[in-house]
């Protein structure tokens, strides 16, 4: 049962690297979903013909459209679970966040009633400030990148007794985002490969556990943040450069403890990396052609294959995670 692990899963560290396997599998994911679910949307799927880009495949790709999820970003699940699975004291909860970590601890406390502290960087983007602050949270600038911002976090957390919920080195994170996977092979049975985008490796190291190798996952990097892509050379977690367009998505100092084992279990060694034209061109392509508003993070998976850094096989079924939307790169008349 999840309460057999529920309350100790952020300080018991050590014993989770060690288990991680069985204690994040699709038991507990199933769980984590029925938990979450009155909380959360299933986000569509939509399937699209390459040459609507440009590109030529034998099959359609096949987006998960995960951007729509409440508080604009997949990072609703893991923090809905967070809530659900947890002890939550009167001090309320407080995160670190680049955007949309915080913006979906805020929307979730908000739709509980439990006060959120948000501590954000000041590379975040004003439209993920402004999802902060539209549902009362308490937000807080907190150095320049993320890691400053979890220091800050980190620190506020031991003076005022709030509970820390972590962005993705988090057993009820990780379960929380492995829900998304649980929902897309029930919309999309037959696909042979996800490509997902990765930053701290949350979303990846949940949707790993429920696949459990049942199929490809592609994870997608910046080459201004390649954080697993180190951490795959380095044989552990390793710090890595924080830079690039998606920097405050895609850019911690390195990936989690929890996500790793995961990921050398299950995920495809090749990590590609993209740059931040890739990415933008991805974003002015799923805008062009589909009207789809997905932020440098949000846009970075379908990159790698418009770019073609990523090359499916002749008949491989692709599906592609668009993750994110909170951005202000598209603005309209009034």
């Amino acid at each position: 049962m999840l309460t057999q692990f529920r309350v100790g899963s952020f300080r018991s560290r050590k014993f989770f690297v060690n288990d991680v396997a069985a204690v994040i599998d699709r038991t507990r994911i199933v769980a984590t979903e029925k938990t979450i679910r009155p909380y959360i949307r299933r986000t569509p799927t939509l399937e699209v013909n390459g040459r609507d880009f440009g590109i030529e495949f034998a099959n359609p790709i096949l987006f998960k459209l995960e951007y729509l999820q409440h508080s604009g970003s997949f990072k609703a699940r893991g923090a809905f679970a967070s809530l659900l699975l947890r002890d939550v004291p009167k001090a309320g909860v407080v995160a670190a966040s680049g955007g949309n970590h915080g913006a979906a601890v805020a929307f979730a406390a908000h739709s509980l009633g439990i006060p959120a502290t948000i501590f954000v960087p000041s590379i975040t983007s004003p439209s993920k400030i402004e999802r902060i602050k539209s549902v009362g949270a308490r937000l807080m600038i907190g150095g320049e990148r993320y890691a400053d911002a979890l220091a800050a976090s980190q620190t506020y957390a031991a003076g005022s007794g709030a509970m820390q919920i972590h962005a993705f080195d988090q057993v009820e994170t990780l379960l929380g985002q492995g829900t998304l996977a649980l929902e897309l092979e029930s919309q999309a049975p037959d696909i042979d490969t996800l490509l997902v985008s990765v930053g701290g490796g949350g979303l990846i190291g949940g949707i790993a556990a429920w696949y459990a190798g049942r199929i490809k996952i592609v994870a997608v990097e910046s080459d201004g943040a390649p954080t697993l892509h180190a951490a795959f050379a380095a044989g552990r977690p390793v710090d890595a450069p924080t830079g690039g367009i998606a920097a405050d998505s895609l850019a911690p100092s390195r990936v989690g403890e929890l996500m790793f084992p995961l990921a050398r279990s299950y995920l495809a060694p090749d990590v590609p990396l993209v740059t931040d034209d890739d990415i933008r061109q991805a974003q002015a392509a799923l805008w062009s052609a589909l009207r789809i508003v997905a932020e440098p993070g949000g846009a970075a998976a379908f990159a790698a294959l418009l770019s073609g850094r990523y090359r499916p096989a002749i008949d491989e079924r692709v599906s592609v995670l668009i993750c994110g939307a909170n951005t202000t790169a598209v603005k309209f008349d009034q």
